[in-house]
């Protein structure tokens, strides 16, 4: 016999004997035939561990990003002249206007320079250092 022919003949093989009787005997109305998988619900089974990490991920990582962004949004929009800023470079200075998209910013005596109003990190107090960590 050729060794190629096996796998043919093995499956022209007739099935055993209890296989057969199990197969014979009637199912219950509903029921899945024996071995066969259990159905999933629509297929949405499969993508339920998905969605669940995403909406874990979403609670914990991306909405408190978003709110902690439209926090910043909301204090650069209300900043004056004469607070004291610190840029995202790590420049500090005292904004002595304020433009539409930028601000002109005092860094030194004399010396105005115009930052655009995306670079505000935070406001600083009169008397806090930038080296203080973030008291929110």
């Amino acid at each position: 016999m050729n060794s190629n022919t096996l796998p043919f003949l093995l499956a022209q093989a007739p099935a055993p004997v209890e296989a057969t009787a199990a197969a014979a005997q009637p199912a219950a109305p509903g029921a899945a035939p024996m071995g066969a998988p259990a159905p999933m619900a629509g297929g949405m089974g499969q993508f339920l561990p998905l969605i669940l990490i995403f909406a874990i991920l979403y609670f914990i990582m991306i909405r408190p990003a978003q709110r902690k962004e439209k926090e910043r949004k909301k204090e650069i929009s209300e900043l004056r002249a004469g607070t004291k800023v610190l840029f995202a470079g790590g420049l500090i200075g005292t904004i002595v206007e304020v433009k539409d998209a930028t601000f002109r910013v005092e860094v030194a005596d004399g010396v105005v320079l115009e930052i655009a109003r995306g670079a505000v990190q935070r406001s600083l107090q009169a008397n806090e250092s930038p080296a203080e960590p973030d008291a929110r």
